[in-house]
Formats: structure tokens, sequence, C-alpha cells
């Protein structure tokens, strides 16, 4: 198992065993404060979740618990590699992947909080007043994180129609000035949003709203920090390929062998 490992090795286990043991306390502390919500009044509610000073205990440690489970999931597994994701070869993509699976989990955190409100609303004829800013609060994240890991895969937009006919010194060149360009931009976006960034936090700055998360307050801050982790990753991309042959590109290129495998093989089951 370990022979798989992309960076944790001995620490796989260990990383998977803290995954479980902070996902099941997660569990079990999110049933308690469910059935306490069903026969107290004055159970604890999405509103101190936010407001951890007036949850006290439970709500300290139920955030613990929610941010181990994110974290060392999110260690977990980015030591497996994707089928369609190349090898590792930046010193800085470990942090990329890392920061990728946070945004894969994420996305299913939307998906759980979006079917929460579903049921409530139409079951139960009980909406929420949550459920759409925490969808729109964890979805801030998952496009920052996604740029960061799609900087990491080389899967931004590129133009390679007068990119493949240059020579590659002319190549390195335009990588350059490619990266040169990223850096210049989070320069000036650090120049132009930081003193902003850094009240909004510094006041946790809500969203206005009736559960009136701290939305400003900490995604603001978050474009200017993750911005630096894209601008990081592009500098190791630029470090890690620049003794690499010149690829070519073309149409072929864009197919996805183990996508069109997955779908015969499905295509195989239906018609049996």
């Amino acid at each position: 198992m370990q022979d798989n490992s992309l960076w944790l090795g001995s620490m796989r286990r260990p990383m998977k065993l803290a995954m479980v043991g902070f996902t099941t306390l997660t569990v079990l502390i999110y049933a308690w404060l469910v059935v306490n919500k069903i026969f107290s009044t004055d159970a604890i509610g999405m509103h101190e979740m936010i407001r951890p000073s007036e949850g006290g205990f439970v709500v300290i440690l139920m955030l613990i618990c929610v941010a181990g489970s994110l974290v060392t999931a999110s260690l977990y597994l980015s030591d497996f590699k994707g089928q369609i994701e190349p090898d590792k070869d930046g010193f800085f993509d470990i942090v990329s992947l890392v920061c990728s699976r946070l945004a894969m989990i994420s996305v299913a955190l939307i998906v759980l909080v979006m079917f929460y409100e579903v049921v409530s609303r139409y079951v139960f004829s009980r909406p929420t007043l949550w459920a759409n800013e925490l969808s729109l609060w964890i979805a801030a994240f998952v496009f920052l994180l996604a740029g960061q890991y799609a900087m990491q895969q080389r899967s931004h937009i590129r133009i390679y129609v007068i990119y493949d006919i240059m020579p590659r010194w002319m190549q390195k060149t335009a990588d350059v000035i490619s990266v040169a360009l990223i850096v210049g931009f989070f320069f000036a976006l650090v120049y132009g949003g930081y003193n902003d960034a850094m009240r909004r936090m510094l006041r946790m700055e809500t969203f206005g709203t009736a559960w009136d998360p701290p939305i400003p307050g900490t995604v603001k801050p978050a474009i200017l920090f993750i911005i630096g982790l894209v601008t990081i990753q592009a500098v190791s991309n630029l470090i890690a390929d620049w003794n690499k042959m010149p690829e070519h590109h073309n149409p072929a290129d864009e197919i996805d062998e183990t996508e069109i495998e997955n779908i015969r093989r499905t295509l195989e089951e239906d018609t049996k």
C-alpha cells in the first residue's frame, strides 16, 4: 500500500486513522445536536455555529472536529494519484494536491447542504435561514482552490497554435513572460486589496442576512492568500518544466481514454 504512496509513506495509515477518528467524532456530535434540537427549546443551532462564544464548549469541539476531518481527509486523499493526473514534479505540487482534495470534499459538502435544505423545506415545511449562505461561502473557496489545482495540472486555458511552432528557447521565454505576468498580477492584487482585506478580516465583516455569516471577512483575505498559492504554483511549474523536452499538441490530446473506457463499460452493462 505504501508503494503507491505519493508522499505520506509510512504516515498514510496514521493519517487514515486520524481522518476516521475526526469524522466519527463529527458525526456523533452532529447526531447529538440534531436530537437535542428536536427535544430542547434552547438547543444549539447553526446560528451559534458561527458564534462560538454563544455556543460554548460543544460548538468549539464541533468546529475543531470538522476542521480536523477536512484537514486529515485532504492530506490522506492527496496521497493517491488520480487516473488522469500527471506525476508530481514541482516543489509545490503536494500543497496544491492537498488543496485540491479539500475543494473536492467541499463540493460534496455543498451537495449535502442543499439536500438538507430541500428535505427541510419540502418535506417538513421548515426552510432554513443558513443553507443558501453556507453554500455560497463554501463555493467561494471551491472556486479559488480549483484555480490552484488547475494551475498545478496545467489544465488552465492555453493556446498552442503559435507556442508549438516556436523553438524551445522561445517557448521558455514565453513561459517566463507568462509567469512574470502572474507574479505581477499577484503583487498588484495585494497592493490594491491588502488594506481592505485586513480591515474586513479584523472586524469579521458579516453578510448582512438573518444568519449573518462572516463571508466578506473570510473570503476577501482568502482571495489574496490563495492567489499567492497559485502564483507559487506557477513558479513551481516553470522550474519543473524548464529542462523538459518540447511538447506538441493536437486535438487527440483532448480525448480522455479513461472516460471513454468508463462510458463503454457502462453501455455494455446497460445492454446486458
